[in-house]
């Protein structure tokens, strides 16, 4: 059965808060991970970029630093949980929110489709601000089949999911998007670059269009469900698997977890 609890951090305390509140409310900065069993991946990367979003003054009015520590605490340390942590202004003020959600079921594999129009997104290097859009746009892409979509920059390279990053491989060279193009910072996509370079495979950042993946093997990744191939493009490239791949990296990185 799925849960879900959302509490607001006052006065030092997270307590439980009913969103009946007809106050405007827009996200300024947020965060999930995928918990299972009281252990996660790269914890401190999921710190270091919620807090570092908010601006400093913020940050410290809020004691921002003090509500990630009890969030972390509210976390059950058995089954599976995709905790979610926001900064929200509402009409006007910041509030930091928590919600204790049941992890989604995760899969292996996705279809995604090329995101036809302008960019939409507003703040691309922070997650948060977009959430909505993003999950407008996933919503209607899902009556095409597609779990993803590909967000292009200008030019019609290839920047971004709207709730992943994306890496391919040339060969046994692991690729992805130039450092230079905006998108948030995701914590999967950077535990698996270091990861690759710590097992002394080449990475390499390179500007790409979707017909320019033709024949590669494409990764979407993402805070649950960790690394998926992509198995599809409506309308756009056809992609290749090496067998036993995926698989070996999905182990690689279940076995960074730590205790939370």
């Amino acid at each position: 059965m799925s849960v879900e609890t959302i509490h607001r951090w006052r006065d030092g305390e997270l307590e439980p808060l009913d969103y009946c509140d007809p106050s405007e409310t827009t996200i300024q900065v947020a965060d999930s991970w995928y918990v299972t069993d009281g252990t996660t991946l790269a914890l401190g990367l999921h710190r270091e970029r919620f807090l570092s979003s908010m601006d400093q003054d913020v940050r410290d009015a809020t004691n921002a630093d003090a509500f990630w520590d009890a969030v972390i605490a509210l976390i059950p340390r058995r089954g599976d949980w995709f905790p979610r942590v926001e900064l929200q202004n509402r009409s006007g003020a910041a509030l930091l929110v928590a919600r204790l959600r049941s992890a989604p079921a995760r899969t292996k594999n996705v279809t995604v489709t090329t995101l036809q129009g302008a960019d939409p997104r507003t703040a691309p290097r922070i997650k948060g601000p977009d959430l909505p859009t993003m999950t407008r746009i996933r919503t209607e892409i899902q009556r095409l089949g597609a779990g993803e979509a590909v967000i292009l920059a200008d030019g019609g390279y290839v920047v971004d999911g709207t709730h992943s990053g994306l890496l391919w491989w040339r060969g046994d060279i692991l690729c992805g998007p130039p450092a230079e193009f905006e998108r948030v910072d995701s914590v999967t996509v950077r535990s698996v670059l270091a990861l690759a370079t710590a097992l002394g495979v080449e990475t390499y950042g390179e500007p790409v269009t979707p017909a320019e993946l033709e024949g590669t093997e494409l990764w979407s990744l993402n805070a649950l469900h960790g690394i998926r191939i992509v198995t599809n493009w409506i309308d756009g490239p056809s992609l290749a698997e090496k067998p036993g791949r995926l698989a070996i990296w999905r182990a690689r990185m279940d076995a960074l977890r730590k205790p939370i």
